[in-house]
This record gives structure tokens, C-alpha cells and sequence, in this order.
């Protein structure tokens, strides 16, 4: 009893003590985790607008997009795509919520309604749209298919806010638009006219190289320029690429071995006890079989001409009898026997019509129910029609074809040469004469042929061939692996450009690569080079060996760049010429002297020249070239009055105007009106979603997760 009297008295204390250990217990649980903000962080790919992108939902979205792009389409394609509808979607909702924009029941189901409207699937007997079939279809995969029913769910949330866009971006539109008084001033500008005399001092005149720009010059335009001059974070980095290359060894043993399939020879066999005798490619009389055993690439059983043939072995192959083997030979990147095996006289091009009759299953079969037996018998029987009247071909073509490319023109296929049609129909055609006809089967239905006419017949040899590619041995990739490695060892101890010239290797830049970047030139698709530059514990200097494609890339960083403004290194290209154009302006107008135009001409050997009909949406002055500026000064002078030097594109300007005519008035500008209501309607989709997006504060993590 005297302890838990104690333990009343002091209640309080043990409170406090148990709550600091819990609170501990948690603290320390945190710090093990890193904490419960870095958590957040990690599972975080973005902020937009205080809104956090969850990194697991974008991945989904990404591995989505990047089935949907299939082999066309990169993974940072996919996560570009995926980022853009995410930032879209942010900012738009937002605006969304501030204005009380919904997308009703009814609006949404007559939105899926046109989008279904020529889907099968959901079109009664007369082809018609059947809101009952769309509820069947709904509640049959909601049954029977959880995946197919959260599509159908996105499909109708992708409609929902396709709609609210739609009714956002119109409600921007109703306010966009151009005014009687615009559609007058559009009118003017395209129909007001101007003839002028002119003397140019053409900046062409002064070389480059007698103006000074300075690098203090450079970063003082920067620093009024700023917000033309913003820059990304960057890194330049410096590369040796170690190939897979097989060696002259390497070519050497693929063309012994490929040498040794030539003759016969005797082989004892372990299981009989006795010597066998293995036919030799000069000898085996089953030489598809042969080549498919020993070949990289399997027996191509067509003629040929002598243009199909490897160019630097043609003139050999041609004339080669039947049974005359060659090689070994290089070609490309195989060494090859090649053997003739049979020759014949045939068209080097053939020009055919033909109906194609399809049944249900195939691709071709369209809307047609026919069975493959009936298909046959219809195929017969267009045959025997067109056996006994060739004329016949064009009437039955487009009723009966299935072939849409052809059956309009009595199913003329034209002109084609061996090989690009499907094997039964091209052997039909090159292997039979002028006027035959006949039936083919193929993977697209029934063909009705006729032959109608064959050019240029010529021999054609068929010609077997046994291939193995040139590639690295296991040896040589070995010894390839070593020398990079050694290289990398080398190049983090000292200087890369010099180990690189010790080893007679070729050093190759790559600057300003940005944060996204996925390609390298020269190295194709490495993102993950990328990744490891833009690293935070990588500096300047570090190195790395990279598998590519071609075998290994040793990497290293060269400059790491902040996100800020540009430094005058790399506005130089561009700030340069703006600085050299500025000191030859001041520097022409400089030399001219006096306001006559015919004595400025005279003072600087040149003549004065004319335009005429200027006008200020087209200012281009014959001669001169697009002068925007010079136009626009001659509409703001009097007809008669010399102008003062104008800066224009191309060079300085005096000008005169010599005459002005104002365009016809009219009794209304409606039409100029409307044409400029559009073009401004025109750039609401885009303008928008830009200024948002250039307006929403946004923290974007995905170079550390892709």
C-alpha cells in the first residue's frame, strides 16, 4: 500500500516521464528514417502551387505513356509527356475551383456520346448511337473487369475535364477580340502604300573585325538583358569511348573457320565407333539445310539480278555457273560463301491487276460475313468470268475486291518488282506470262489475278549463302575491358586530356548538357551519364566508366554551371553580333553628311534607289530586304520629306517618300474585324496554359528519380 501511495503522490512526474520516453522512442525513429519531412520528400517527384505530385502515381503514369508510345518514344519522353499533363492539370484546376467551374452529368454524358458515336460497340442495327448499349458495356466490365472499368473511369475523367477546359477557354475567348477600329487599323496595314527613294549604308560594309566588343561591353548588355539571358543549370563533361571492335585476329579466325565448311572431310563419330564423312558446302546437295546449320543468316530462297547482288562481288556472282562456289569473301561486317544453286530467265518488273476476295477473321474481311469456303467459291467464280472476259475485270473489281488501295481501278497494282509482293502472289507473277491468270492464297484472302504485262526479262541466279558475322571475340572484349580500365585509373590520377593523348585516344566535349537531357552526342541515349554529372556529390574533375552501346565510355565532369544568368562565355555568340551591329550603326551614321539624298549617295560611292507600293504588314524593301522599321518610319513622313538616318535590319537608311496612297474606305471593317477576333482566338489554347504555367511556382524533382 506504502507503494502505491508513492506512486499517487508523484503521478504527475511519471507522466512526464513516460511522455518524454515515448517522444523519444518516436524522435529516434524519425532520425533512423530520416525524418518524417524527408520521407515526404522521397515519395514527392514535384510541388506545383503547394500541390505535391506523388512519385508512385507519376511512375504509373509514366509506364503508361511509355506503352502507348511504344518503341517510337524514349522513357524521358514519357516523363516530359506525363510532366506537362500534370502541371496542365494543376494549374487548370486551380482555376477551376476560384471560378466554380463543373462539368454537369448530362454535359459529360453528351460528350462521351460523340466521342462513341462511330464506335461499333455501342451502335444498335441502323448504326446509330445506343445509350443502352454504352450502359451495358459499363456495367459488363465493372462485373467482369476491374482494369477495363478503371480505364472506362479515366476515360469519362479525362472527358469531364476535357469539358471544364472547353468551357474555361471559351469563357477567355468571349473576352478576346478585335474592335471595328482594329479591323480599320489591319485594313491599313495591308492596303495603305508607300513609294519612297532610299540611300543604304549596309552594315556589310564595315568587316567585323575593325569593331572592338569587349567582355565588360558583353556583361553590361547581359546585365540590362537579364530576363532574355536566363540560363540553366548545367554540366560540360569530356569523354573517350572505348569500342567493341573486333581485331584483324578476330576477322582472321571467322574466315578460317567459315574456310573449313567448304570441303569435305571425316569426322569420327563416338556413338557408331566409326568415321563419318561430312559433306562440305561445295558438295552437300541440301544446301538450305546447310546454310540454316551453319549460317548467322538463313537461306533467301529468291533470284536475283545482278543489281541485288553485293556491289563489290556483283560482276563474280553473276557470271558464276551452277554449282560454282566463292569465297570466303568480306561483306559489310560478314565474311560469306556464297554458292549458285539455280538460274533462270525472268521480268525484272511486272505489272498486274487483281480482286481480293476475303472471309471473316481476316484483316481484310472488313464488314463482309462470308466463310472462307464461301470466299472460295466466289474466288472461282470471278475466275471463270474473267477467264472466258478479260473486260469483265473492271466491273467485278469494285464490287467484290477487298482491296480499297485498287479496286476503283479494275484492281491495278501497276508496276512492281520481285520480292514486293507476299511470296505465293509474287511467284505467281514472276514464275507465269503476259495474259495468264489464276487464284493465289495468302495471309489477306483470295487474289484473282491477271498478269498484264512483264518488262526487261533477264537472268536471275538464286544464289545460297553462308554468313557469320565479324564480331569481337571473347579475348578481345577482355583485352578491351582492361585498357579502359587501366585508362580510368589513369585519368582520375592525372590529367585526362594527356592520358588521352598517351594512349592516342580522342577526347570529345560535351558542353551544356541540362538537367533533362537524355542524349549524348555520339553516345546515343544515357541518361543515366546524365544523372551521375548532375549528382550533387560528383565535382568537377571526377570520373567514370559508362556502358554503352558500342562497349565503354570513361567520363569526366568539366564544369558544373548553376541555374542564374548567363555568363558572358556563353552569351557571347549571341550578344556579340547584337554589339558589333550597335558600333556599325553609330559608325555609318557617322559618315553621312548633308540631307539630300542624292549628295549622301554621292559622298558614299553609292546610288539612290527606289521602292515602291511598301506597305506595313509586308515591309520588305526590294533590294534591301525585310526592313520593319524603315517601312514604318516612311508611313510617319510626309510625301516629300527627307528622314533622319534609320537603323534597320540590314544596314542604315535616309529615306524620302516620294508618294503615299491611302487604301479605299470602306463601309465597314467587319470582315478585317473578324479575321483578327480569330487570330487572337487562335492563341488562347496555347497563351494560356503558358502564362499559368509561367505564373505557378513550381519545384521540380525529376532528374533525381528518371
Amino acid at each position: 500500500m506504502a507503494v502505491l501511495n508513492k506512486i499517487r503522490q508523484r503521478s504527475v512526474f511519471l507522466i512526464v516521464i513516460i511522455a518524454l520516453a515515448l517522444f523519444s522512442f518516436v524522435l529516434a525513429d524519425l532520425i533512423r528514417n530520416g525524418g518524417a519531412i524527408s520521407q515526404r520528400a522521397e515519395n514527392t517527384i514535384a510541388t506545383i502551387n503547394g500541390n505535391d505530385i506523388d512519385r508512385t502515381d507519376f511512375a504509373k503514369k509514366v509506364e503508361a505513356a511509355s506503352r502507348s508510345f511504344g518503341t517510337s518514344g524514349s522513357s524521358i519522353q514519357a516523363v516530359n509527356y506525363v510532366w506537362n499533363q500534370e502541371v496542365r492539370q494543376v494549374v487548370f484546376d486551380e482555376q477551376f475551383d476560384k471560378l466554380g467551374i463543373k462539368a454537369g452529368e448530362d454535359q459529360v454524358n453528351e460528350l462521351l456520346e460523340e466521342s462513341l458515336a462511330n464506335n461499333p460497340t455501342f451502335q444498335n442495327e441502323a448504326g446509330a448511337f445506343d445509350k443502352a448499349k454504352m450502359q451495358e458495356y459499363v456495367a459488363n466490365i465493372k462485373a467482369t473487369s476491374p482494369q477495363a472499368y478503371q480505364q472506362w473511369l479515366d476515360y469519362e475523367g479525362s472527358i469531364g475535364k476535357g469539358a471544364k477546359e472547353t468551357t474555361y477557354l471559351n469563357m477567355i475567348k468571349a473576352g478576346v477580340g478585335a474592335t471595328l477600329k482594329e479591323g480599320e487599323l489591319a485594313y491599313k496595314m495591308e492596303n495603305d502604300n508607300v513609294d519612297i527613294k532610299y540611300v543604304q549604308l549596309p552594315f556589310s560594309s564595315i568587316q567585323d573585325t575593325e569593331v572592338k566588343v569587349t567582355d565588360a561591353e558583353i556583361q553590361s548588355y547581359i546585365d540590362a538583358h537579364a530576363q532574355e539571358y536566363k540560363a540553366d543549370a548545367s554540366r560540360s563533361i569530356r569523354y573517350v569511348l572505348f569500342k567493341e571492335e573486333p581485331s584483324q585476329e578476330d576477322e582472321n579466325e571467322i574466315k578460317q573457320e567459315i574456310s573449313s565448311l567448304l570441303e569435305d572431310k571425316a569426322e569420327f563419330n563416338e556413338s557408331t565407333k566409326s568415321t563419318d564423312s561430312i559433306l562440305g558446302f561445295k558438295s552437300v546437295k541440301e544446301v538450305e539445310e546447310f546454310v540454316n546449320q551453319n549460317s548467322s543468316i538463313k537461306f533467301d530462297d529468291r533470284f536475283k539480278f545482278k543489281k541485288d547482288l553485293p556491289a563489290s562481288v556483283a560482276d563474280t556472282l553473276y557470271n558464276m555457273a551452277i554449282g560454282d562456289v566463292f569465297g570466303p569473301y568480306k561483306d559489310e561486317d560478314y565474311i560469306k560463301l556464297s554458292r549458285v544453286v539455280a538460274q533462270k530467265q525472268m521480268p525484272d518488273s511486272v505489272k498486274a491487276s487483281h480482286i481480293l476476295v476475303s472471309w471473316v477473321g481476316l484483316g481484310t474481311a472488313g464488314d463482309t460475313k462470308r466463310t472462307k469456303e464461301e470466299a472460295k467459291t466466289l474466288a472461282d467464280s470471278i475466275f471463270n468470268v474473267i477467264k472466258n472476259d478479260k473486260s469483265q475485270f473492271a466491273t467485278l473489281a469494285p464490287k467484290f475486291s477487298a482491296d480499297n488501295s485498287n479496286k476503283d481501278k479494275a484492281g491495278d497494282l501497276g508496276y512492281f518488282t520481285p520480292g514486293r509482293m507476299v511470296p505465293a502472289f509474287n511467284d505467281f507473277c514472276f514464275e507465269n506470262k503476259t495474259g495468264d491468270q489464276g487464284i493465289v492464297e495468302t495471309q489477306f484472302g483470295y487474289h484473282v489475278i491477271s498478269i498484264e504485262e512483264q518488262k526487261n526479262e533477264q537472268r536471275a541466279v538464286k544464289i545460297a549463302t553462308v554468313a557469320r558475322k565479324i564480331e569481337p571475340s571473347e579475348k578481345t572484349i577482355n583485352t578491351i575491358f582492361t585498357e579502359t580500365t587501366k585508362f580510368q585509373i589513369a585519368a582520375k590520377e592525372k590529367d585526362f586530356e594527356e592520358v588521352s593523348k598517351e594512349s592516342k585516344l580522342t577526347t570529345r566535349p560535351v558542353n551544356k548538357i541540362k538537367e533533362l537531357d537524355e542524349n549524348i552526342p555520339g553516345l546515343g541515349a544515357q541518361r543515366s551519364l546524365v544523372q551521375w554529372a548532375f549528382n550533387e556529390e560528383n565535382n568537377v574533375g571526377d570520373v567514370k566508366r559508362f556502358d554503352v552501346a558500342e562497349g565503354y565510355a570513361v567520363v569526366q565532369i568539366t564544369a558544373k554551371t548553376g541555374k542564374g544568368t548567363m555568363s558572358v562565355e556563353d552569351a557571347t555568340a549571341t550578344v556579340k553580333p547584337i554589339l558589333i551591329k550597335e558600333k556599325k550603326a553609330e559608325m555609318l551614321k557617322g559618315k553621312i553628311t548633308g540631307s539630300a539624298l542624292d549628295a549622301i549617295a554621292q559622298s558614299q560611292n553609292t546610288s539612290v534607289k527606289t521602292a515602291s507600293a511598301l506597305t506595313m504588314k509586308t515591309p520588305t524593301i526590294s533590294g534591301a530586304g525585310t526592313e520593319p522599321k524603315v517601312v514604318g518610319a516612311a508611313f510617319a513622313l510626309e510625301a516629300g520629306t527627307v528622314s533622319n538616318a534609320i537603323v534597320g535590319n540590314n544596314g542604315v537608311y535616309v529615306i524620302e517618300v516620294t508618294k503615299k496612297t491611302p487604301a479605299i474606305t470602306l463601309d465597314t471593317y467587319m470582315s478585317y474585324t473578324s479575321q483578327a477576333t480569330k487570330a487572337q482566338e487562335g492563341q488562347v489554347n496555347t497563351k494560356v496554359f503558358e502564362a499559368l504555367k509561367e505564373a505557378a511556382e513550381i519545384e521540380d524533382k525529376r532528374s533525381k528519380f528518371y
